[in-house]
């Protein structure tokens, strides 16, 4: 899922999808993302003290030189793209260098490779782990297989994807997986400007707040049963943007959502119209730190049992 997500945000947000830097980049990429797989590793990312460079030894040398060799590349990206002048190209980094604020200046070549490299790291093993978990509750729970089977099979073969987006058992079993695994297990922290009540509770200014997903999705209340599987749940009712945050909430929330959730629907289907998968292991897989994330400890391990077609689904309808 990691290489499936990668292809697809290389390809969206920067316009590659082969030739020779489209190589470079993907491994490249690769190695500096999985720099900050473990909450040791990542927290050199919030204290200055360990953001040392005293060369390719020591950990924060060696994500400066691989941040630095992305640069590069990114840059002869952007002065291919402004070379070729092509407006027509649809891909974020096009759009971004076409872009032009209220003065009508052009975003600047360090502008352009920083704003990539956030929707890279922040969009790239967020939606791999989120297709990681879905893939895995969706094949512990054969009744949830075989409703949603039978939700893509009936768009017929080569469906429109705006139409695999929008089917409702498809969507419940998305936001059934965000709730029960958000990739980070609680938002940023937000401080109080002046003194505020919340829920009977008086917090006076400079507070540092800091609500958890985790707990939010798992509250009994709000989601009975909250260890079980359950997309039905998301059929019956509307939750509102308090109850259900697995994107964060507010003018804070991930400027990705959108994308995020496209990509796991079209992933899912495309995976599941066409294969018929099985867990290689009867275990429950659990919850594991990974840098910023909750990702499941050891991945989720599955094999391909034999190709599926609608014309095995329904042999005599061959009009479909």
């Amino acid at each position: 899922m990691q290489k499936v997500s990668l292809e697809v945000i290389l390809q969206i947000v920067f316009g590659l999808s082969e030739g020779e830097r489209y190589q470079l980049i993907l491994p490249l990429l690769t190695s500096w993302l999985d720099m900050t797989d473990s909450p040791l590793r990542s927290s050199m990312l919030f204290f200055p003290f360990l953001q040392k460079d005293w060369g390719k030894w020591t950990p924060w040398g060696q994500m400066r030189s691989r941040q630095n060799s992305i640069y590069q590349l990114l840059q002869a990206e952007i002065e291919e793209k402004r070379t070729k002048n092509n407006q027509n190209q649809g891909d974020v980094l096009s759009l971004m260098m076409a872009a032009r604020d209220e003065n009508g200046q052009a975003m600047t070549d360090d502008e352009l490779k920083d704003e990539l490299l956030t929707i890279l790291f922040a969009g790239h093993e967020t939606t791999a782990t989120t297709l990681a978990w879905a893939f895995y509750e969706i094949h512990r729970n054969p009744d949830v297989l075989s409703k949603l089977q039978q939700e893509l099979d009936s768009l017929g073969e080569n469906p429109n994807p705006m139409e695999i987006a929008q089917l409702p058992y498809l969507s419940a079993v998305c936001q059934e997986t965000l709730r029960m695994y958000p990739v980070l297990p609680g938002l940023f922290p937000r401080i109080t400007k002046s003194s505020i009540n919340i829920a009977g509770y008086q917090f006076p200014p400079d507070t540092t707040l800091m609500p958890s997903i985790y707990l939010l999705h798992y509250r009994e209340d709000l989601y009975p049963n909250p260890q079980q599987f359950n997309p039905e749940r998301f059929l019956g009712r509307q939750y509102s943007p308090w109850e259900f945050i697995p994107f964060g909430g507010g003018s804070r929330r991930c400027l990705g959502y959108a994308l995020a959730q496209l990509e796991i629907k079209l992933v899912l289907a495309t995976v599941l119209s066409n294969y018929q998968l099985t867990l290689v292991e009867n275990k429950p897989i659990k919850l594991q730190r990974r840098g910023f994330t909750l990702a499941p400890n050891g991945g989720v391990r599955m094999m391909t049992i034999k190709k599926r077609s609608l014309s095995q689904v329904y042999p005599s309808s061959v009009s479909i």
